[in-house]
């Protein structure tokens, strides 16, 4: 590979909340075990070297002396039709599709102010992210919760007649929907997404996309847009992106819409321009630049192979080494949803208790519950792989051990 995924960083002390703040993973303080090195594998940023062409272009913004007021510059909106385009089809975007963002949960809000009212109910596949769940009760809405299913094979499916159900008894105008999937792992198939899109069309539920998750795709799965499926979902749907996963750069923030819909475009920006603060970072703005050059595309294609590398060798571990313990393999995001109901049940275990063990051992990992798993860890694989190597060997010797 020409990049750098092998070489372990030292993060700790460098604003970096995985280590600076490691009792987040767990929200109380850890007895870590002597000596311990901490291996983060709980919030959803990498601990890879950054891309350089991001370095550089932030670098040489660096060395001119000014930070006055700005615009965004055509070469930043030349960047995201070029990497929309290239990475995933979408064709006929235009500068005057794209708006800024401070970050995808911001726009989610203001998506939701536009096209709800206070106390209505809003439609969220569980498990969710919990960012969803955060930004609906502080503002006002509720969740409705349509589960996902896992077939006989495990695959994280749509329940349609669950979505209608709840639609209609809750009279639901507005939808979230996640793609890829956080925290199940799915790349929705163009035939799910339309027929997801048909059901929103049939009862003019306007759609919110996430697809912050795009381009971490892999092995042989494709990321659909969500607007690409039929014009109406063109026209429906409320299109949220950021380079912040894809390049690790959610410290610098930086999202964007992409809406074609001229009329919800422009009440979407009035509502985003009323606090003044969703205002561009000028860093922020090359930093994207940089991210999306040519050499950029080359950067993403290495660091979905090393992910899949990694995330293979986790589930092959897991299904050998962990009995009881069940995950289905992600097809896109570098995050694992660990089912651990069946070991606990044997081993007379809490997931309170597991995922303590496991953060004393420094593999410190999430509680699933906040997405929505009844005894479930989320766990990140964005990690070089000897690190990913070394936490399923802690977990074996000191978690799943009995």
């Amino acid at each position: 590979m020409k990049y750098d995924f092998t070489s372990i960083i030292e993060r700790k002390g460098h604003d970096a909340l995985a280590l600076d703040a490691p009792e987040e993973a767990l929200g109380k303080a850890i007895e870590w075990k002597e000596d311990v090195t901490l291996i983060p594998m709980w919030v959803a940023d990498m601990n890879f070297p950054v891309f350089p062409g991001i370095q550089e272009a932030v670098g040489k913004r660096l060395s001119h002396p000014a930070f006055g007021y700005f615009l965004p510059s055509e070469e930043y909106y030349d960047s995201i039709i070029r990497w929309q385009e290239i990475r995933h089809g979408a064709t006929g975007l235009t500068r005057e599709c794209i708006g800024y963002e401070n970050g995808v949960l911001g726009g989610v809000v203001s998506a939701l102010n536009v096209c709800c009212s206070r106390g209505e109910h809003v439609l969220v596949h569980s498990p969710a992210y919990t960012g969803f769940m955060k930004v609906l009760s502080n503002n006002g809405y509720h969740m409705s919760s349509s589960p996902l299913i896992q077939d006989e094979t495990g695959v994280w499916r749509m329940d349609y007649g669950d979505m209608e159900r709840k639609i209609v008894n809750e009279k639901i105008h507005t939808a979230i929907f996640c793609s890829p999937h956080n925290p199940c792992g799915r790349v929705w198939e163009y035939d799910e997404i339309q027929r997801a899109m048909e059901l929103f069309e049939k009862y003019d539920v306007t759609v919110i996309s996430d697809e912050i998750w795009s381009d971490i795709i892999l092995h042989d799965n494709r990321h659909i847009p969500t607007q690409s499926v039929s014009q109406d979902a063109r026209n429906r749907t409320i299109a949220l992106y950021a380079p912040s996963k894809t390049f690790n750069l959610a410290g610098l923030t930086g999202s964007y819409h992409i809406i074609y819909n001229e009329k919800l475009r422009d009440r979407i920006d009035k509502e985003s321009s009323l606090s003044h603060y969703n205002n561009m970072n000028v860093l922020s703005m090359h930093a994207l630049i940089g991210a999306y050059s040519a050499e950029g595309y080359r950067w993403v294609d290495e660091l979905c192979q090393v992910l899949a590398g990694n995330v293979d060798y986790a589930c092959d571990y897991i299904r050998e080494h962990f009995d009881g313990v069940e995950a289905a393999k992600p097809e896109g995001t570098y995050m694992l949803f660990l089912d651990c109901r069946k070991w606990c049940e044997n081993h007379g275990k809490t997931i309170d208790e597991v995922q303590m063990a496991g953060c004393k051992a420094g593999v410190l990992w999430q509680d699933g519950r906040m997405f929505g798993g009844p005894c479930h860890i989320r766990m990140n694989l964005a990690l070089p792989f000897a690190r990913v190597e070394e936490a399923f060997r802690r977990l074996r010797e000191y978690v799943f051990c009995e």
